[in-house]
């Protein structure tokens, strides 16, 4: 009984086998499309159209409005298919990234043609032994805290921006996925911290970047180098005051339209967003390009130039050439320093001063 139950059973075992492997001998052979067969057959080919498909491609391609009704209530919660997340896609990728990037390197070869021509702008009869308070601590910090929050902002942007087609190709589509997730959590951590630097910016420096009378003679004769003559200037000359207010303004536009991107919690659709991210990005590249006019000029571009926002002093004769109403004030005041008053100041000697708010005037 049991043997033959045991026969029963491999012998089912055995059917079962062959069904299986007939079905998946059939299946892996070449089918015969419609197609084929009519094509063979001398008749015109036919394809079955996917009726899903069809559907939604005549939502996207209609004329009018897509808007539907829906129990869920938001921010085009009725549209079946938004077609501006493609349209901006294409905008981003075929447009703004390449916009962005020759505004960027247009800037680095100007920079780089204007230090062959020019080359470092050396001091006048070269560097004293006295010096003028410029700057103090509290200035320098707001100085420096801004640079740092504002270089961290633009590398990371830049990362997003442009990374896809620069670092892809070089460090291949994995680590750039950590470098880019990184960046955009970075990006948007740090992004709060730009909106306090601005504003002590603000603060502490509007009033010495208000335009006064001399200031649209330096513009016109582009600081000096229209016509190779020193142009008068106060505390700060035009072209300083002018990037001030183009960090005020500029940033201004960053800043909300960051806010925007990262709080899209105010009601605003897709195309507010796409206006939002179009004006963080130029702004960005506009302020990347000015800044980078701004440390050359502290680096490479003229000689004692960085020496202000680093020690709190400038150069007697560097003053007298580039800020020479404000140098003069304090010349007449008797406000000048040597070398050693300044060291003894910086270490802290309490019996030497320097006019305390010196550096505030003009």
């Amino acid at each position: 009984m049991i043997n033959r139950r045991e026969r029963m059973s491999r012998r089912l075992e055995r059917v079962s086998l062959s069904g299986l492997l007939t079905f998946l001998l059939l299946y892996s052979l070449p089918l015969e499309t419609v197609a084929e067969t009519n094509e063979a057959r001398g008749m015109p080919s036919t394809s079955v159209l996917n009726p899903a498909a069809q559907l939604w491609r005549d939502v996207r391609q209609r004329d009018g409005s897509n808007v539907g009704n829906t129990q869920v209530k938001g921010v085009e919660t009725g549209v079946l298919i938004n077609a501006n997340g493609d349209r901006w896609g294409k905008f981003r990728m075929e447009q703004l990234i390449p916009i962005g990037g020759t505004v960027l390197v247009s800037a680095v070869l100007l920079l780089g043609i204007f230090y062959m021509l020019r080359g470092k702008v050396a001091i006048e009869g070269g560097p004293s032994d006295r010096k003028l308070f410029r700057y103090t601590t509290y200035e320098r910090t707001i100085h420096w805290f801004l640079a740092s929050v504002f270089l961290f902002l633009a590398i990371t942007g830049m990362i997003l921006l442009f990374g896809r087609s620069v670092l892809i190709p070089v460090i291949g589509k994995e680590a750039f996925s950590v470098l880019a997730s990184l960046s955009k959590e970075g990006h948007d951590l740090v992004g709060p911290l730009f909106i306090l630097a601005v504003v002590l910016m603000f603060i502490q420096f509007v009033k010495r970047n208000i335009y006064q009378k001399g200031d649209l003679s330096w513009l016109l004769r582009g600081g000096g180098i229209i016509g190779g003559k020193h142009v008068p200037s106060n505390f700060f000359n035009m072209g300083e005051k002018s990037m001030f207010w183009m960090l005020i303004l500029v940033g201004s536009v960053i800043i909300a339209s960051g806010l925007m991107l990262l709080f899209p919690i105010f009601g605003q659709g897709r195309e507010w967003m796409g206006l939002a991210h179009v004006g963080h990005t130029l702004g960005a590249m506009l302020m990347v390009t000015v800044i980078l006019g701004h440390i050359y000029i502290g680096s490479v571009g003229m000689e004692g130039a960085l020496e202000g926002m680093t020690t709190g002093y400038c150069d007697l004769n560097w003053g007298k050439e580039h800020h020479d109403h404000w140098a003069s004030e304090l010349i007449e005041k008797g406000e000048t320093l040597t070398n050693e008053e300044v060291e003894k100041l910086r270490m802290g000697d309490s019996s030497t001063t320097h006019g305390g708010e010196s550096a505030t005037t003009g």
